[in-house]
C-alpha cells in the first residue's frame, strides 16, 4: 500500500517528527481508521522493517497543522507523555479582528458539551487551561499572533482566542466565521522543545511561519 509523501522534519533511532498538513487526522476515530497521520507514519516504518513500530506522543486537531512527534518505542512514548506538560509548545495563528491588547494570558476551566463543543467556565471542576499570546503584526482585518501553551487541553487555543473576541480565521466551530480565504483553520504548531529522556538530549524544532499566513497579513 502506497503512502502519501510526508513532510519529515526530523528522524533518528528514537523518534520521528512530522509537519502535519491541515485536514488530516492525527489518529483514527470510530469513523476513520486509515486516512490519518499515524497510519502514514506506521506504513513508512513498516516499509523499512515489518517489525518496526511507532507510538503517538501527542496529537493536533484535524484542522490544525504543524509539528507532531512519534516515538519508536513504547518506553519513550510513556516517558515523553509523563513529562509533556514541561514541553515548550508554540503556535502561530491568524485571528479575525484585533486583540484587546498586544500580549496577555487567557486562563479558564474548560468543559465539553455532549456535542463535543469545548467552552470556558469559572467552574474549577473543569480542566484548567492557560494560554499566553503575543501579537506579531496586523492589518485592517486580521492579526498574526504567537501563542504559547501552558497547558494542553482539547481545542484550548481555539476556545481562548474566541473568548477574546478574535476567533481563528477559518474556525467554523469556534466563532462561526464565514470568511475562510485559505480554506483551512489558520493555526500552525511551529515550535517544540523537550528533552529526550533516553539520552537527555535537548530537542528543538522550529518551522517558519507559513507563506500563505504572511501574504494574508500584508
Amino acid at each position: 500500500m502506497k503512502t502519501k509523501k510526508m513532510d519529515i522534519v526530523y528522524e533518528d533511532k528514537d523518534l520521528i517528527v512530522i509537519n502535519k498538513p491541515a485536514h488530516l487526522l492525527t489518529i483514527s476515530t470510530d469513523n476513520e481508521k486509515e486516512k490519518t497521520l499515524f497510519h502514514q507514519v506506521m506504513l513508512y516504518e513498516k516499509r523499512k522493517n515489518k517489525n518496526n513500530k511507532v507510538f503517538i506522543v501527542h496529537r493536533l486537531d484535524k484542522d490544525t497543522s504543524g509539528l507532531v512527534v512519534f516515538a519508536k518505542s513504547e518506553i519513550l512514548k510513556r516517558k515523553l507523555q509523563n513529562n509533556w506538560e514541561k514541553t515548550k509548545r508554540s503556535y502561530v495563528a491568524i485571528l479575525n479582528n484585533h486583540l484587546p491588547k498586544e500580549r496577555g494570558t487567557v486562563k479558564s476551566y474548560l468543559k465539553e458539551t455532549k456535542t463535543l463543543l469545548v467552552y470556558s467556565t469559572n467552574d474549577k471542576s473543569g480542566d484548567l487551561a492557560i494560554t499566553d499570546y503575543q501579537e506579531i503584526s496586523h492589518n485592517k482585518k486580521y492579526t498574526l499572533v504567537k501563542i504559547n501553551l501552558k497547558t494542553g487541553r482539547k481545542n484550548q487555543i481555539r476556545v481562548h482566542m474566541n473568548d477574546l473576541g478574535c476567533p481563528i480565521l477559518g474556525d467554523k466551530k469556534y466563532g462561526g466565521i464565514k470568511t475562510d480565504p485559505l480554506r483551512r483553520l489558520c493555526l500552525y504548531a511551529n515550535y517544540l522543545e523537550f528533552i529526550n529522556p533516553l539520552n537527555n538530549k535537548k530537542m528543538v524544532f522550529q518551522l517558519e511561519i507559513p507563506k500563505e499566513f504572511l501574504e494574508l497579513i500584508k
